[in-house]
C-alpha cells in the first residue's frame, strides 16, 4: 500500500507462498504471513495465528525489544504455537546482537544460542532460518478426504470481480467451478478463480488441506462473506464449522462527516468496502445539528483512526472531517439502569447520572533507564498510576501504569516519543471500567449549544480545557453585527467565556457640531438595533472553526 511505503510501516497483513529445497534435497511449500507489529492493529496479528502452526518473531538488531515485541509473543504463545526467534538487521553499524540476544533469551526463557542472526538486505543466516522452519514448525494438521472446509481470515473488494476471500483450507479441498456456501451467513455462490499468492495472485485448479490462497466467487454484496465464516462444499457440506474469530471490541470513536454533504452515499458506499478489508472497524449513522449527516465510526486505537480516514480521502475521493476522538462511558442513573454513552452529545443530564466509568489501560512502556523520568512525569500528568518497574537490561527498564484510556487517545504516543527522543516505545491492553470524576463540557455560541464540539473531561481539567476551546474559536468565528458570546459550560454553570466584538457602522459621521443629544439619539438607535438583532440573529460557524478546534494534534 502506498501508506505503509510511506509511513514505514505495515498495516495490512500479506500471505505469500513459496517453495524451498531444503539440504536434505526435499522440496518444502511455506506459506508465510507477514503481519503487523503496531497495537492498533493486534487484531490482523491474532487473526494471522489462528491461521498459522508457527509463528518466526524478528526483532532489529538495531532496536531491541520492544513492547509490541512482549505482546506480539505472549499472543503466539497463548495460540499454541512454535516460535523461532531471530534477529534482523544485523549489517546495520548501530547493530548490538549480543545485547539484544540476551534480551530475547530473558523475554522467552530460552538460551542465547537459539536466537537465529540474520540480515534479509545481505542474505546472511537466511538459509538456517529457512532450515529452522523446515524443522522446527509441524506441518498443517488436515483431513484431505473429509468434506471441505476453509476459513476466511481477510478479504478485499474488486471493483470489477466482487468479492475476494482470502482462506486457509484446513479439510478437503476446494475446486474452481465447485459451488459453495458459507456456514454463518448461508451464502450460496460457485467458485469462479482459485489461486495462491506468489506474491501475486496466481490462478490454479484446486487447492488441498493445508494451502493457503485465495477465492473469487462473483459475490457483490460486502456483507455476505465475512470474516472469520468458514466455506465449504454444497455437494458435500462439512457438519461443524471452524472457531472463527472473536469479534473486535472498538476502543475509540469519532464522527466522519462528508465536508461536502452530497457525498453522504458515497461515504456509506467506502466505509461498507473498506469494512471487508478492515475487520475492525465498526460504524452507524449519526446526525448533528452542525455538520449534517456522518457516521460515529469506532476504531481499536489512533494510528487505526488516522489510517482509516486517510484510506477513505485516497482510495474512494472524499473530503472528510472528524471529529475529536472519544472513548466508551458506561454511566449508571439514579434510578440504577446502566446506559453506554459513545458520544458526548448522548451523555444524560447531569441530575440523572450516579456515576460515571471510563475504560482503563494497562500500559507497558520499554525506554532506556536515563528517561525513565520523563516517562513517568507524563503517565502522573495523564491521571495514571504507577504498577511496578523492572530491569529487562542494564540499559532498558520497562514500566507499567494503569492509565484512563480517554488521556492516551489524543497524543500521549507522541509526547512519549518526544519526550524519550523517540527511543520509547508503548504497548496497552484494556483492564475494564473504573468511576470517574467526569463531567461534559459544553460550548455555547450566542447562548445555543454546538453539540459537535461537546467533549467529556475529568473535573480539574475541565477549566483549562473551557479557556483553551473558548480562546481557539474568538478567532475562527467573523465578527457579526452584533456582539456574540462564546461560552464553555458544565451543566448551567459557565466556566470560561470570550466575546466576538460586533462590527460598527459610524452613525454619527454626518453630525458636524450641533447639539450632542442629535448624536445621543442616533447611537441610542443604532443600540437598540444591535440588540434586536441579537435575540433573532443566528451565527453561521465556518468549517475552519470546527477543523481549527478538532485538530487532532491540538
Amino acid at each position: 500500500m502506498e501508506l505503509e511505503r510511506e509511513r514505514g510501516i505495515t498495516i495490512k497483513a500479506q500471505a505469500v507462498r513459496v517453495e524451498y529445497t531444503a539440504r536434505d534435497g526435499e522440496t518444502y511449500r511455506l506459506h508465510l504471513i507477514d503481519t503487523p507489529g503496531h497495537v492498533d492493529f493486534t487484531y490482523e496479528v491474532s487473526r494471522s495465528l489462528a491461521a498459522c502452526d508457527g509463528a518466526l518473531l524478528l526483532v532489529d538488531a538495531a532496536q531491541g525489544v520492544e513492547a509490541q515485541t512482549l505482546a506480539n509473543s505472549y499472543l503466539a504463545v497463548d495460540a499454541g504455537l512454535e516460535l523461532i526467534p531471530a534477529l534482523n538487521k544485523i549489517d546495520l553499524p548501530g547493530a548490538e546482537p549480543e545485547r539484544v540476544a540476551h534480551e530475547i533469551a530473558e523475554l522467552l526463557g530460552e538460551s542465547v544460542e537459539d536466537t537465529l542472526r540474520v540480515s534479509a538486505k545481505t542474505g546472511d543466516g537466511v538459509e538456517d532460518l529457512l532450515e529452522s522452519i523446515v524443522e522446527r514448525i509441524p506441518a498443517p494438521k488436515g483431513d484431505p478426504d473429509a468434506p471441505a472446509r476453509a476459513l476466511i481470515f481477510d478479504s478485499e473488494f474488486n471493483q470489477y470481480r466482487g468479492v475476494v476471500a482470502y482462506v486457509r483450507v484446513v479439510d478437503g479441498e476446494l475446486r474452481k467451478g465447485e459451488a459453495v456456501v458459507a456456514m454463518q451467513t448461508g451464502t450460496l455462490a460457485d467458485i469462479d478463480d482459485i489461486g495462491f499468492f506468489g506474491p501475486d495472485m496466481t490462478p490454479v485448479d484446486s487447492l488441498g488441506a493445508g494451502e493457503v490462497g485465495y477465492l473469487i466467487t462473483g459475490v457483490k454484496d460486502v456483507a455476505q462473506l465475512r470474516v472469520g465464516d468458514t466455506l465449504t462444499s454444497r455437494a458435500r457440506p462439512a457438519v461443524e464449522a471452524l472457531p472463527g474469530y472473536r469479534e473486535p471490541v472498538p476502543m475509540v470513536f469519532c464522527g466522519l462527516f462528508p465536508i461536502e454533504t452530497d457525498q453522504f452515499d458515497d461515504l456509506r458506499e467506502a466505509l461498507h468496502r473498506l469494512a471487508l478489508n478492515d475487520a475492525a472497524l465498526s460504524f452507524q449513522p449519526e446526525t448533528s445539528q452542525a455538520l449534517g449527516f456522518g457516521f460515529r465510526c469506532g476504531f481499536l486505537g489512533l494510528l487505526h483512526m488516522d489510517i482509516v480516514r486517510e484510506r477513505l480521502e485516497r482510495e474512494y475521493d472524499l473530503e472528510l472531517l472528524a471529529t475529536t476522538p472519544n472513548v466508551e462511558y458506561r454511566v449508571t442513573l439514579t434510578d440504577g439502569s446502566d446506559e453506554l454513552v459513545h458520544s458526548p452529545s448522548e451523555m444524560p443530564d447531569r441530575a440523572r447520572v450516579a456515576d460515571i466509568y471510563e475504560p482503563f489501560i494497562r500500559a507497558t512502556i520499554l525506554c532506556p533507564k536515563e528517561h525513565v523520568g520523563a516517562v513517568m512525569e507524563l503517565c502522573q500528568e495523564r491521571r495514571g498510576h504507577h504498577v511496578d518497574m523492572t530491569f529487562l537490561s542494564e540499559a532498558r527498564t520497562q514500566l507499567r501504569y494503569d492509565l484512563p484510556l480517554a488521556e492516551i487517545v489524543l497524543d500521549f504516543f507522541d509526547q512519549l516519543k518526544s519526550r524519550t527522543k523517540g527511543y520509547a516505545s508503548l504497548d496497552y491492553e484494556l483492564t475494564g471500567m473504573r468511576p470517574s470524576d467526569l463531567v461534559r463540557l459544553d460550548i455555547l455560541l450566542a447562548g445555543e449549544q454546538v453539540d459537535a464540539l461537546s467533549m467529556v473531561v475529568h473535573r480539574d481539567k475541565a477549566y483549562g480545557s473551557g479557556r483553551r476551546l473558548t480562546e481557539r474559536l474568538q478567532k475562527q468565528i467573523p465578527r457579526q453585527q452584533f456582539e456574540v458570546a462564546i461560552q464553555a459550560s458544565i451543566g448551567s454553570k459557565i466556566i470560561a467565556r470570550e466575546s466576538v466584538k460586533p462590527m460598527r457602522k459610524d452613525v454619527i459621521a454626518k453630525c458636524y457640531g450641533g447639539d450632542i443629544s442629535r448624536k445621543r439619539k442616533l447611537l441610542e438607535k443604532q443600540k437598540a438595533g444591535k440588540k434586536r438583532m441579537k435575540q433573532v440573529g443566528r451565527v453561521e460557524i465556518p468549517q475552519e472553526a470546527f477543523l481549527s478546534v478538532l485538530q487532532i494534534g491540538e
